[in-house]
């Protein structure tokens, strides 16, 4: 009763603690990740598949930080969305709904049938509500492998989400799995929800193609449409562009796409108010400038509701808390004014009971008037120059399951990322702040200098 109550007072603190009335909210959720076996009756260590073998001897009725999300977990983060904000404006959802197993684990009508039964609670918990949902990489079979053509998971997808989906829409879906609305009807306002699994460098059906699907002349033109028709976008996808923060060097996109994304984003910058995408999992960001260094856009990065700790080779610790995210926005600009995150301590919630908090607010916490690319610019600034913002960013990151301190290295790793999403910058600006990880590169310099003395002997 208390948990409801406390619930119930942060919706209204939302709706009316900003009496603005052109203020409007939405939800972004992303990388459920449900593991349809998780099961606390195993006799096995461990209780899941996601977990690939490892022991789980804290696993609990909300999960386990080396599992994807059990199907309680899952019900008790749309429970908390209903009971916090229950009649949002929309939802964003960034995909990767499968589990984190092997391909033989799976197979496509598993994989249909896991979007499927997340596609199902959500409409049923939010039945009035527009649901813009992108799909993830792990949301196709085999994973990562997404063709740039027709195919029958983008179709069965497209069917699955038709109640949320444009003819159009459909249409555009079912071809390369992307599509383009006015936001909620709205003259003068736009999505684009993209299908970035095209550029990840892991997908082998578009290692050679030069524009998969079509997708970026596709995009370049509706964002030029948005220009002509004086409209304000929103970019939606699950795969970002840029580096993870967790990991040196750790880009997702192909360079070639990487690139292009940019400059996509630095020609029509002047339309684009947001781009939203999850698949890192953590709580981060990604700024974009143009040629004179000016903020642009900003990247927001929303964390997962799995708390699986990543298995990524290299990455130390990489778990969550399961996390929910809702956003402030101008209901005519679609300018972002700001940022809730909440999240469920989940050793608690094993031990305890289900409590979702309030983690943070975007503009409380980092003394911002606004989530705009120029207050995120000095965000990410306050971040990079003074260690007590720096701390409060490295926990925030990971929902506040990583609290150790954030060192000289991890620094670099985390400020670079959020600056550069050029993979080239990245470099520099590793080599710039000082970063002790960087041999490799380090000696490519020093060899070159040496063939350039050598040279004018």
């Amino acid at each position: 009763m208390a948990c409801m109550w406390k619930c119930i007072l942060l919706s209204i603190f939302i709706v009316f603690g900003r009496s603005d009335a052109l203020t409007g909210y939405f939800w972004h959720i992303s990388d459920l990740h449900w593991d349809p076996s998780y099961d606390l009756s195993s006799s096995s260590q461990s209780k899941c598949a996601s977990s690939g073998g490892r022991p789980t001897p804290h696993a609990g009725r909300y999960g386990d930080y080396v599992c994807d999300s059990p199907w309680s977990l899952i019900n008790s983060s749309l429970t908390a969305m209903r009971e916090i904000l229950p009649d949002p404006d929309f939802i964003m959802w960034t995909g990767d709904d499968t589990p984190h197993v092997p391909d033989d684990q799976l197979g496509e009508q598993a994989v249909l049938r896991i979007i499927g039964n997340l596609t199902n609670i959500i409409k049923s918990t939010f039945p009035k509500t527009k649901v813009y949902s992108a799909m993830g990489n792990h949301d196709y079979h085999p994973k990562n492998q997404m063709p740039p053509a027709k195919s029958t998971i983008y179709e069965q997808t497209a069917n699955l989400w038709r109640d949320w989906l444009h003819t159009a829409s459909q249409e555009t879906f079912k071809t390369g799995g992307y599509y383009t609305e006015k936001l909620l009807n709205q003259t003068g306002l736009r999505v684009i929800v993209l299908n970035t699994n095209l550029y990840y460098d892991q997908n082998k059906l578009t290692e050679k193609v030069k524009d998969p699907a079509d997708q970026f002349s596709w995009a370049d033109k509706v964002l030029q449409d948005a220009a002509k028709n004086n409209e304000k976008v929103y970019l939606i996808g699950h795969v970002p562009p840029g580096l993870f923060e967790k990991k040196r060097d750790k880009g997702w996109f192909r360079k070639e796409f990487n690139k292009r994304y940019i400059e996509l984003i630095q020609k029509h910058s002047a339309v684009i108010m947001g781009q939203f995408f999850g698949h890192h999992h953590t709580d981060s960001f990604r700024m974009f400038y143009n040629s004179k260094g000016s903020p642009i856009s900003a990247m927001y990065l929303t964390p997962g509701v799995t708390p699986w700790i990543t298995t990524l080779p290299g990455v130390i610790d990489g778990g969550n808390n399961p996390g929910i995210r809702i956003f402030e926005y101008d209901t005519k600009t679609l300018l972002v004014k700001d940022i809730i995150t909440y999240y469920l301590n989940l050793t608690y919630a094993n031990i305890a009971r289900a409590r979702w908090e309030k983690e943070y607010r975007l503009t409380e916490a980092f003394r911002v008037p606004d989530a705009s690319p120029a207050s995120m610019h000095r965000v990410m600034e306050r971040i990079s120059s003074e260690k007590c913002s720096l701390q409060k960013y490295f926990e925030l990151n990971s929902v506040s399951y990583d609290l150790s301190e954030c060192h000289a290295d991890c620094r670099v790793d985390h400020v670079c990322a959020l600056r550069e999403v050029d993979y080239d910058a990245y470099e520099k600006c590793v080599l710039k702040e000082g970063g002790s990880s960087n041999a490799p590169v380090l000696f490519i310099l020093f060899l070159s200098l040496m063939l350039s003395l050598w040279s004018l002997n």
